[in-house]
């Protein structure tokens, strides 16, 4: 059985609901655990994706639509799978290697300018140095980068379905 764009699309969506609920149910709720600034980042870019795969699944284009919907899709989410890339590199400096604790990103972006404040939280701080969770060995953004991962394959699998199909 295969599934349709649309279900991929709205599966996609759901995926990242549920990451989103875990991060802000599970993390932070029941776990205390305050998100660093790039989490934050994180979490910016996870609802902008579950908002994309939303309008593209009740969209439901076809065409050129649904090719600018995915690459707009595989975008966010290689940006998504940078943030962790960059976010692990940081929790894998040696103690003390690690930049020291900026201020909250509230007061970043309420002083900077836009792009200086997002290449401020991006530089990360000592905070996004801290390991405070693992679950199997990896790191909080050990699976967030699976989950990007995961969602990058999922948004690949109909592109690559389509073009498989045409080129028969």
């Amino acid at each position: 059985m295969s599934l349709s764009e649309r279900q991929i699309f709205l599966s996609g969506f759901c995926v990242c609901l549920l990451a989103m609920a875990f991060a802000v149910g599970f993390l932070q709720g029941y776990l205390d655990l305050e998100p660093c600034p790039l989490c934050t980042l994180t979490r910016i870019i996870v609802i902008t994706l579950a908002s994309v795969f939303l309008i593209a699944g009740v969209h439901a284009p076809r065409g050129k639509g649904f090719y600018l919907y995915s690459l707009l899709l595989l975008a966010i989410a290689l940006l998504g799978l940078a943030v962790q890339m960059r976010h692990i590199w940081l929790q894998s400096l040696p103690p003390g290697a690690a930049p020291a604790c900026g201020p909250g990103i509230e007061y970043i972006f309420d002083t900077l300018p836009f792009f200086s404040a997002l290449f401020h939280i991006l530089s990360g701080s000592g905070e996004c140095a801290e390991i405070d969770w693992q679950f199997l060995g990896l790191t909080i953004p050990m699976q967030t980068a699976l989950l990007f991962i995961a969602l990058i394959a999922w948004i690949l699998y109909p592109l690559i379905r389509r073009f498989t199909a045409s080129r028969a």
